[in-house]
């Protein structure tokens, strides 16, 4: 049995967020509420930090946020408490790999970000957090997940069924939680996780209440204590409602 939840982690794509990228009203209150009730509300998600701080700041989130899938941990006033990178000429060769399988790309260094398969003229002028693929050809996926594989430094993951992401190893949102919570002075037996993809899945393990999106992969189902709704349906708010409130 889970201890009194004091901590409450969100994924954002897929779990937060909507379709339309926003946070619905029933949900906006339920995070205000959980906060009333000194319940810390925090984002942990394979964003970078510019794509989610604003998020946080219009929920007036107050502690912490975990980024680029654990890569990252900061403050809400944005003070860095921990970083973890990919060597600049690995990221080259991930690029490269991606590439030649003919797979879309994205990347995050600490200072910038390449989407849509965008490359900078050097990498060793970045500090690189984080490179993923996408494809909808499933022998693609398989292809680089098989090539990724071999490089023992990796950790890999994905936040949609059609999507392989790349940190360094041991990089991975439970780790980051644990670290936020011996901040906090809590265990991850006062944590409830939620979220949708496979880059939840070791937080939605180890959280001492695990909650899987309706819409969430298979995967994430199997090892989730609960499901809650969809992403569209208000799943978190009513998650947060009936195991916190």
């Amino acid at each position: 049995m889970a201890d009194e939840i004091k901590l409450v982690a969100l994924d954002m794509d897929g779990t937060l967020l909507n379709s339309d990228h926003e946070v619905s009203l029933p949900t906006q209150g339920a995070i205000k509420k959980a906060l009333a009730n000194d319940i810390h509300v925090v984002l942990s998600t394979g964003r970078w930090l510019n794509s989610c701080y604003p998020y946080a700041e219009a929920l007036g989130l107050p502690s912490f946020l975990i980024t680029v899938n654990g890569g990252e941990i900061w403050t809400v006033s944005k003070e860095l408490l921990e970083r973890h990178l990919i060597d600049a000429k690995l990221m080259e060769k991930l690029y490269e790999l991606g590439q030649e399988i003919g797979m879309n790309s994205w990347m995050f260094s600490t200072d910038d970000a390449w989407l849509g398969s965008t490359r900078p003229n050097d990498f060793s002028n970045h500090e690189w957090l984080k490179i993923g693929f996408n494809s909808t050809d499933k022998d693609q996926l398989e292809t680089i997940v098989k090539e990724l594989s071999f490089y023992e430094e990796l950790e890999l993951t994905n936040s949609l069924p059609t999507n392989v992401e790349v940190n360094p190893v041991g990089v991975n949102k439970a780790n980051a939680l644990r670290k936020v919570c011996d901040k906090i002075g809590i265990s991850m037996n006062n944590v409830m996780a939620v979220g949708d993809s496979l880059n939840d899945i070791k937080m939605i393990q180890q959280a001492g209440i695990g909650v899987a999106m309706g819409n969430g992969q298979e995967a994430i189902k199997n090892v989730a204590d609960f499901v809650t709704d969809t992403n569209n349906d208000d799943g978190v708010a009513k998650a947060i409602e009936r195991y916190v409130l």
